[in-house]
Order: structure tokens, then sequence, then C-alpha cells
């Protein structure tokens, strides 16, 4: 077994390695001239013992962290320097390299605010008040020491079993900071590490702390849970820990099962966190990570015993799609297309399950395709997900299943086109043909025409349509005030100019930003 000092000496060898890149060499030249001493730290440290890429470095100064990166920026040339006086901070870009110095300090806190109060201090003290021990670790740009691995909390042994702890008293850490807590689960997850004892324990201590920060913050946490490769072991942690019921109660709510005449239902809790591990197996795409988050989520609301049926959770995905705005709201996640996007997987997440388990009508799969849009592949992934039975022949019988509807999905598709098809009668056309002002009739017309397609009656082209509508219109009493052939040129001349209009809206928005605000990072 090597000693403690054997251990330092290879660390340090190890480091060595890793500070080939000029910016060390730079860095270490302008502060020996300036007499200033400072030290990588940080994440970029603990990325180098994970051997994971970083491109985001910290450098902490004994001295001024702002006047050391204008000398830097200087001597570098051909970098963008950004001064933020207010947090005594300076921010480098240099080709795909971020920088960032700061002066050591040592912090404290009120009780009502994680804004520290700052004063200058030691490399001791910017280490101390760091929030685990493998984010206190610094490696020396000085002269004489090098490349010399500073790690008074042994940060790295920690690395090497797999443990996250704090540097201190985890319930001071924790309450000083309680964002600290969601980033203690937050590494676990990313890292498949395991938090401490002591330090999971102070966490359920501090949880109520979490009150003083801001949803945005955590949100922003909760969003690296969700695209870990398993999220379930964030989940798990925030529940143990009683973080989950405070920041998302609707969550919680899922936890446990009821038992009623014998029977009992499955743990929709652990049901979810199945789905989305499987999910996450198939997909980075976060906001289908969100959908599977959400997608039972009102399974508490609708349950349901009925004697001799068992319980049951009827309108579930319904109702679950009415509280995504809500819970997206009160979570600060954006209330824009994303919102809206886990709004329809939530709501259609059952459609391709009943058409599995069913005759796959074409009409269905219509039904299904005009719903779902471009967004029926993740629709479908969502589904596959969803089968967490324990009994390999009910999960293979349900994938073969859901196999043949992927292959009524793509002749379908490939036959009538209906995938974000947009119905050829429009409200305009109907009043037009009709001579009407806005009435129930243009609706019910527009509906049979949409129907009539969707269910194979007729083709999905203007001409059918129209000569549908003209039917539906006889059939209501109405009689058509201009020629079918003068109608049909004005509505194709219509649709083109939507069409041209929809594609030039599209290659707007595809258009990538020309200028993008420098801002802080946060560490």
């Amino acid at each position: 077994m090597p000693s403690s000092l054997h251990l330092q000496e290879l660390n340090n060898i190890r480091v060595k390695e890793f500070l080939d890149h000029k910016i060390f060499t730079i860095i270490s030249e302008v502060a020996h001239q300036e007499n200033l001493q400072a030290f990588v730290i940080g994440g970029y440290v603990r990325d180098l013992f994970l051997k994971r890429p970083s491109k985001d470095i910290d450098f902490v100064v004994l001295g001024s962290g702002i006047e050391l990166a204008q000398k830097v920026a200087k001597k570098l040339g051909h970098c963008h320097l950004s001064v933020f006086k207010n947090f005594g901070t300076a921010q480098i870009k240099y080709k795909d390299l971020e920088f960032e110095f700061v002066g050591a300090r040592k912090e404290s806190y009120r009780l009502d605010s994680r804004k520290p109060i700052v004063e200058n201090g030691t490399l001791e003290d910017d280490q101390n008040r760091r929030d685990f021990t493998m984010n206190a670790l610094a490696i020396s740009l000085a002269h004489d020491t090098f490349g010399q691995l500073v790690d008074p909390f042994g940060g790295v042994k920690d690395i090497e079993d797999g443990i996250i702890r704090t540097p201190l008293d985890p319930d001071q850490t924790f309450s000083d900071d309680p964002l600290r807590m969601i980033r203690a689960v937050r590494f676990a997850t990313q890292l498949n590490f395991t938090i401490e004892e002591e330090t999971l324990k102070a966490i359920a201590r501090n949880a109520e702390r979490i009150s003083i920060v801001s949803k945005e913050r955590i949100m922003d946490e909760m969003n690296k849970i969700v695209a870990a490769p398993k999220p379930s072991i964030g989940f798990i942690l925030l529940e143990k820990t009683g973080l989950l019921k405070l920041i998302f109660p609707e969550f919680q709510k899922l936890k446990g099962v009821d038992t009623k005449d014998g029977l009992d239902h499955k743990d929709n809790f652990y049901h979810t966190l199945q789905v989305i591990d499987n999910l996450c197996e198939k997909t980075d795409n976060l906001w289908l990570r969100w959908a599977a988050v959400m997608h039972d989520i009102a399974k508490p609301a609708t349950k349901k015993f009925i004697p001799g049926t068992g319980w049951t959770f009827h309108g579930h995905e319904f109702l679950g799609a009415k509280m995504v705005p809500g819970i997206f709201r009160n979570l600060k996640l954006p209330l824009n297309e994303k919102m809206k996007y886990v709004q329809k997987m939530v709501q259609l997440h059952l459609r391709p399950i009943i058409l599995s388990q069913e005759e796959v009508t074409d009409s269905a799969v219509r039904r299904l395709l005009f719903d779902a849009g471009d967004d029926i592949d993740d629709l479908m992934q969502l589904c596959e997900a969803d089968i967490t039975s324990k009994n390999d022949n009910t999960v293979k019988r349900y994938l073969a299943n859901f196999a043949l509807v992927r292959q009524k999905l793509k002749e379908i598709e490939e036959k009538d086109a209906i995938r974000n098809f947009q119905p050829p009668i429009t409200g305009e056309i109907v009043m037009e043909a009709f001579g009407l002002t806005p009435c129930r009739h243009i609706g019910t017309i527009k509906d049979a025409v949409k129907d009539a397609i969707l269910d194979g009656i007729i083709p999905n082209n203007l001409d059918r349509a129209y000569a549908y509508m003209l039917e539906k219109g006889a059939e209501l009493g109405l009689t058509p005030i201009t020629s079918q052939t003068e109608a049909l040129e004005r509505a194709a001349k219509r649709l083109e100019q939507q069409e041209q209009e929809k594609e030039k809206k599209e290659q707007k928005q595809q258009q990538p930003q020309s200028k993008k605000k420098t801002v802080m990072k946060k560490r």
C-alpha cells in the first residue's frame, strides 16, 4: 500500500502531464512577473482525474484576479476579455477555451440568503468554501511548485472511491448555500458516485433550506439530472432526502401502493423511473425525457378502485396534459414550444399502446399520425420505454406489436401523407363557396372534411375535399355562389401562398443568431 506522501508524488506526476497547454505557462510567467500566486482550481482539476474533457478552466489568484487576467489577455493576444468588477472576476475566451480568474476569497452567509459576504482570503480559505472535496483540488502554477497538487481534503481519493463529501461540516456547507444539496445529487447522478453517509444525512436535515434558492437555479441542476445517463439515481436521492416533495411535489405523490380487497397497483414512482431510464438508453432529447418524467403525473388524481375490476387511472393522460403548463410554470421551465411538446407527448402516450392491443385500422393510424405529426417517432420511443413488465414474454409481445404499429405508420404515411397535413378546406374556402359570414356551419363542414380524409373516405387532395365540402353543404341546406372551377383556382393559389409563408418562417427560425451576449459563468 503506497504511503500518503508517495500518493501525493504520483498525483503530481499525473497532473504535470496535463499542463502542456501554453496557457498554463503564460499564466505562470505573468504571475511570477507580477509577484502573484496563481492556481488552477475546481472543476477542471476534478475532470483531469475523471478523465473527462473540459474547456472551462478556473484560476484562483492570491491577489487581484482581474489584474492578472488583463495581463494574461495582453500576452495572449487575439482573445476576448470580459471584466465583472461587481463579482471581482474576469473571463478570457481564447479559441475554444474559457478561462475565469478570481482572487482567493473567504465567504460568510446570512441565514436568509445564499449570496455570500466576500472577503479577500488565502488559498486555504478558498478551498474551504468549495462545495465538495473533489471540487477543492488545486494545482500550483508558481515557478518553484509548478504542477504541484494541493489536495487538503483527500479529493483525489474520493474521486477514486466514487465518493461525494463536503470539505468541512456538511450542515454548515448546505446551510450556507442550499443549492449545494441539489448539486450533490446531480454529481452523484452524472458520475454514478455515492454521497457519503454524513453528507447525505446533512442534506435531509437541511432540506427545508432549499426554499431560499431560486427555482431557476434549481432547474439548472434538475435538467442536468434528467440529462444524465441514469436519472433514476437522482430522483431516488431527491426523494430519500426529502428534497423532491419540496421542489416537485407532483412527482413525490406518485410514490406508494394502495391495497384494497387484496388487490394493489404498481408503485408509479418506481415505474416512472424505469420508463425514464429505459428512454435514456435510446435518446438524449431532454424534453422527451421530461415527457417520460410527467407521462403518469396525473395517476394519483385519477386513481379509483372499482370492485371486480381493481385499480384504474382512467383519463390520466388527459388530466396529465392539462397539468403540464402549471408544473412548467411552477418549476420555471420554459413556457414555449418545449412545454407544448411535453404536453402533447403526455396526452398521446397511451394511443400507440391501445393500437398495439387492438386490430390496427388505417383510420386509427391516420388519426395518430395527424395528432402526433413530426413527433410520432418520439412518441413511439416513449411508448416502448413505457413497457416495464418483469415478464419477458409480456415485454416481447408488446415490442412485437409496436413493431407492427411502426410498420403500419410507415405504410400509411407513404400512401396518404397524413403527417402534419392541414385539411385542404379552410374556413375562408367554406365562406367563399357558400357566401357565409362566421357561423357554426363552417366548423361543421371543416371537421367533416378532415374526418373523411382521416377515415379514408376521400383522399387527401383539394379537388376531392372540395367536392365533399359541397356535399356536406347541401346536407345543411347551403348553395354555392361561385363555380367550382373558379373556387378551386383561388383555393389552390391561397394554399400555395400559405405554404410559401410557412417555408419563409421556418427558414427565419433556423437562422443562427449573429450575436450572443457574454455572460459570466456561474460556478
